[in-house]
């Protein structure tokens, strides 16, 4: 059964086209995990993680991570003289490279899927494609959760004991200690020279391992909220027959976020790619940049913004930070995270306010472009409408990208009970306050986003096709046939445009696109297409510089059915001309008239 037949049948409650909602979420789970694993194994190979254990297991946990699980470390690391709770790892971070891209296609495929129902989708299909897309997803996690799993071997060599002092290794007084990932780690002295040498061949055996609950309900979530936005900012997907204001009032403050936020994170790509060429280790600007451009993105967002964080960071991560991030938690003390206190040890930083404005001003002017005019309502209502649902929009929003680039690492590895290795990064946003600034900040940049659209013509001008027919046709999107209020409020530019299938005035058709009718005759002084060329004009057609179709300096239009792009009349055709009368027949020869 085709996919169109079995739309029809599921709005008449029959049967849901099972084998289409099938193979769309095994194409939608499949590609997105698979540029998940592409991007985590790019990511840790640049980064050379690869060099200190299976490649294959780590992607997998990182995968997991990506989609919202969790991991745990494990080990037996006795012979560096630790017991129970003197050696522990913990890490709360989500690498949003691998989540990100995770989202985007399994976004891509799963909307692609629904935009064959044509205008609406019943609500039993819409929730059967979204449950098959869940379902498949969570028993991959498991898998991943399975494969997740691995043990390092870590030995007193590799993390540089022999340049202590005292080793034997040559490292003399200044010597430091270089851990694979983290670079070097200066002089840490003060350690027991007899019985360093006995560490330098000293092996651990320290894993991780993917949580299989905490992984399939965090997957779960990820998915469940990837679907949500997905449908929410895609204003050309089709929805359940009752939910026409979310085209008209949601949409379009919704996909002016996400566009804003990708072109960020695509912004940050960039600045990675120009710091890599003139640094020494390109490839590993690179592979932080894959994993983690956005967190980087969407914490300075929220920061640009005047959102406050509480921060702190200890021990050899503090290295890892961004100027002038390192020198303000760099003395390991909990500080106040604010843009004020970053712009004092840097100037520069007050740029970050100046873009995160800008960008919220664009999707401002992006939701005054993408929302469809309203009967009765004037440049005041369009402005107030714009400020109100771009500010409850980015409200939710904000505190979002808060959450999301939360970062907790805390890593305590000792030697001899000195704690050589400490190290740790918190960064928690405050999410009331993101709430609060982000209604306030969207309000403003709607309503200034408006009065530019309006300024230079452009509002509504990109208003989508459902939204349009909505909202001139008094809930045509559902399919009622409304499509004469949908072609009048999409103006000129729409008219005779090819349509979406289902599209007003189509309720029940199916398919990718639905000719419209021409809104005028066809005229060969604007269309060359039209003229017959010279070399198959009849000799009576060429007549001076017209032929058939082509208008005369009179004004006569010629015959225009015999032009190779006609493909029908575009009327009635000229009815032909009437036959003429045969001539009377001629009298007998011989015979005169008045003789007999």
């Amino acid at each position: 059964m085709s996919s169109a037949t079995g739309v029809e049948t599921a709005r008449h409650g029959t049967r849901l086209p099972w084998g289409d909602i099938l193979l769309s979420a095994i194409a939608a789970v499949s590609w997105a995990l698979i540029g998940m694993a592409g991007t985590a194994a790019l990511g840790l190979h640049l980064l050379r993680a690869d060099t200190a254990g299976s490649l294959g297991p780590m992607t997998a946990a990182v995968v997991a991570l990506g989609a919202g699980g969790s991991v745990s470390p494990s080990g037996d690391v006795s012979a560096f003289g630790l017991k129970g709770a003197q050696a522990h790892t913990a890490i709360e971070i989500t690498p949003l490279g691998v989540s990100l891209v995770g989202a985007l296609l399994l976004s891509w495929f799963f909307l692609r899927s629904l935009r064959t129902a044509g205008v609406v989708i019943a609500p039993a299909e819409l929730l059967a494609r979204a449950g098959a897309v869940l379902a498949l997803f969570v028993a991959m996690l498991g898998g991943l959760a399975w494969a997740g799993h691995d043990v390092i071997t870590i030995d007193g060599g590799s993390l540089g004991l022999d340049q202590l002092p005292g080793a034997g290794g040559g490292g003399g007084g200044g010597g430091g200690v270089s851990i694979p990932g983290l670079g070097d780690l200066g002089d840490i002295g003060g350690l027991l020279p007899d019985r360093i040498g006995d560490l330098i061949h000293a092996k651990a055996a320290v894993g991780f391992t993917v949580d299989t609950a905490p992984t399939v309900l965090g997957g779960l979530g990820w998915c469940a909220g990837t679907l949500l936005i997905a449908l929410l900012a895609s204003r050309r997907t089709p929805l359940p027959s009752g939910w026409e204001a979310v085209h008209r009032v949601v949409r379009p403050a919704v996909s002016a976020l996400v566009t804003v936020l990708l072109v960020a994170v695509g912004a940050g790509l960039a600045a990675a790619a120009y710091a890599a060429i003139g640094d020494d280790h390109p490839a590993r600007i690179a592979g932080a940049a894959l994993l983690g451009a956005p967190n980087g993105v969407w914490l300075g967002v929220p920061i640009g913004l005047f959102v406050p964080w509480d921060g702190r960071a200890t021990g050899a991560l503090v290295g890892l930070l961004p100027d002038p991030l390192d020198k303000l938690l760099g003395p390991g003390s909990g500080q106040s995270v604010t843009l004020g206190r970053l712009a004092d040890l840097d100037g520069r930083v007050w740029l970050l306010a100046v873009a995160a404005a800008l960008m919220l001003l664009l999707a401002g002017v992006l939701t005054a472009v993408r929302t469809p005019a309203e009967a009765g309502s004037g440049a005041v209502g369009l402005v107030g409408r714009c400020a109100l649902r771009l500010g409850v929009a980015t409200a939710l929003t904000l505190p979002l990208l808060a959450w999301l680039a939360d970062v907790s690492v805390d890593a305590s590895l000792s030697v001899l009970g000195f704690d050589a290795f400490g190290a740790g990064v918190q960064l928690h946003g405050h999410l009331g306050m993101a709430l609060l600034l982000g209604a306030a900040w969207g309000a403003a940049a709607g309503a200034a986003g408006a009065l530019l659209a309006l300024a230079f013509g452009a509002a509504g001008r990109g208003a989508a096709v459902l939204a349009l027919g909505d909202a001139a046709g008094g809930g045509a999107g559902a399919g009622t046939g409304a499509g004469s209020g949908a072609d009048a409020g999409a103006g000129p530019g729409l008219v005779g445009h090819a349509r979406p299938s289902g599209s007003p005035g189509r309720a029940g058709s199916s398919g990718p696109y639905a000719p419209g009718t021409p809104y005028r005759p066809p005229n060969p002084d604007t269309n060359p297409y039209l003229r017959i060329p010279e070399g198959l004009r009849e000799p009576e057609d060429a007549k001076g510089a017209y032929g058939p179709g082509e208008e005369s300096a009179s004004g006569d239009v010629g015959d225009v059915y015999g032009s190779p792009t006609i493909a029908r009349p575009v009327g009635p055709p000229p009815p032909p001309p009437p036959p003429s009368s045969p001539p009377p027949p001629l009298p007998p020869r011989g015979k005169r008239k008045g003789r007999p």
